[in-house]
């Protein structure tokens, strides 16, 4: 009878150990190690290949010349890298409702008017699966169900239709009748995957998986799931909100940095090609503690608008809260301005900031934005229109320069935007109409932006604005 392996797995790093501990002794994460049996098959003697294989060099390949299969959506294409490379592995993940199936039928849909599609559901019945495709106009005739979830079968069927593409929703739900543990556990989804993926690359048949999110809104499962596909997708939005972002968080094809931007409509996703425009829409107009900055996701400058609101209180612990962006830049962009800025302070206020439209901003060039809309909102004075600010901010109060800055200023002007905060020495192409200030510290950003009188008690005073 072949023996079976017990070991513990991180679900963190994937790391194993021969015994339980309360810390990963890899990578010292706290209560991750879960228990992972497999059973080893009998040995059978193997005979030996007439050619034996042997090292080549690297230049002596040839190139692979097989295109991409090119989608109908340039966003969808824009992740991926240019499209789907045959024998590529790809994990969407996201939250529950957020639309990774209703992406998936409509990329399938896309893929079946060139060929054979393989949608393998694990989770929902047939009929559910086709209520879905024709609510959302993808019930394509080239779109094969497969309502299935034994491992085993899931192969045998990819690799009899060899289809253009092969969808798995969701791998949580594939079990292998070979090894122990419920559907979902470290031990079915780390082998399923891995199985799924050499069935891939030898075939040459790109498989999409769709893994679910934990409450903190990692991909379930051992992280070594996402060491071994080729690309990671994560859906992001709020379910109560229309747009929809396509992350990659890790692609061997192509930029892991770039986004896709989606709308959820009535009849499913569609593509938003002009993302700034979306996100300008709904802009506040002349409002208090609004102000429009200008990031960088990938190689795409997006235009989206900062909020913030300061109220004092007597309450204690005080508030900070960030939705889209990160609490520990908020409180450094506090302590910067009570320091640097005369006569402010923010020890019995509470502070709310937002971006817009869900957007998560996670580089520093809206450091200067965030920090003039709180000033915005403390004292009660709107920015002006068609103003863009871009800088990163410094502990001592300075503006640095940030990257990509001519991106970020055409599509201020492609906008309408008509006046731009910059760092100063910045060697960027100025667009025609966008008139550019450049900025040394802060104290000259909050001259520069509210450049109208300053009538005492309404506004820190421009003679006491100074850096100490």
């Amino acid at each position: 009878m072949p023996k079976s392996t017990l070991t513990f797995v991180c679900t963190e790093c994937g790391g194993e150990s021969l015994r339980w501990a309360g810390q990963c002794p890899h990578c010292h994460a706290w209560n991750t190690l879960q228990e992972f049996q497999v059973r080893k098959a009998a040995k059978e003697a193997k005979p030996r290949p007439l050619q034996p294989a042997k090292a080549v060099a690297l230049a002596d390949l040839a190139p692979d010349d097989a295109p991409r299969t090119r989608l109908e959506w340039g966003e969808l294409n824009r992740v991926l890298g240019g499209g789907i490379v045959a024998g590529s592995l790809v994990l969407i993940g996201g939250e529950p409702g957020v639309g990774k199936s209703t992406l998936l039928m409509h990329a399938a849909a896309q893929v079946a008017r060139g060929g054979t599609v393989l949608y393998v559901s694990g989770e929902e019945s047939g009929h559910q699966v086709r209520m879905r495709a024709q609510r959302l106009g993808a019930l394509e005739p080239k779109i094969l169900l497969l309502a299935e979830n034994d491992l085993e079968t899931i192969c045998e069927a990819i690799e009899h239709e060899r289809p253009r593409l092969a969808i798995v929703d969701s791998i949580q739900t594939v079990t292998d009748a070979g090894l122990e543990g419920s559907a979902g556990s470290v031990t079915q989804v780390r082998e399923s995957a891995a199985r799924l993926m050499r069935l891939a690359k030898e075939i040459g048949v790109p498989v999409f998986l769709v893994g679910h999110v934990t409450k903190e809104g990692s991909i379930a499962g051992p992280r070594v799931l996402e060491h071994i596909v080729d690309t990671v997708l994560y859906l992001e939005g709020d379910r109560r909100q229309e747009l929809r972002l396509l992350r990659a968080t890790k692609n061997r094809f192509g930029s892991a940095e770039e986004i896709g931007v989606f709308a959820m409509g009535e009849n499913g996703l569609e593509e938003v090609s002009d993302p700034s425009a979306a996100l300008l829409a709904s802009a506040a107009q002349a409002a208090p503690g609004t102000v429009i900055v200008s990031v960088l996701e990938g190689t795409r400058p997006l235009l989206v608008e900062v909020q913030s609101l300061v109220n004092s209180t007597q309450n204690h612990p005080l508030r900070r809260v960030a939705n889209g962006l990160d609490v520990n830049r908020l409180h450094m962009i506090l302590a910067v301005l009570e320091r640097r800025v005369r006569d402010l302070s923010f020890g019995n206020k509470d502070v709310f900031v937002s971006v817009a439209g869900g957007i998560r901003i996670t580089e520093p060039a809206a450091d200067l934005g965030l920090a003039l809309s709180i000033l915005s909102n403390e004292n009660n004075r709107p920015m002006p229109d068609g103003l863009v600010v871009i800088g990163e901010l410094g502990l001592s109060g300075e503006v640095r320069r940030v990257g990509h800055l001519d991106r970020r200023l055409q599509e201020a002007a492609r906008h309408g935007l008509t006046r731009a905060l910059i760092p100063a020495g910045s060697r960027a192409v100025r667009p025609s109409g966008l008139d550019i200030v450049e900025v040394r510290t802060v104290a000259e950003a909050i001259a520069a932006a509210f450049s109208s009188p300053i009538r005492s008690g309404e506004f820190i005073r421009e003679a006491e604005v100074s850096v100490s």
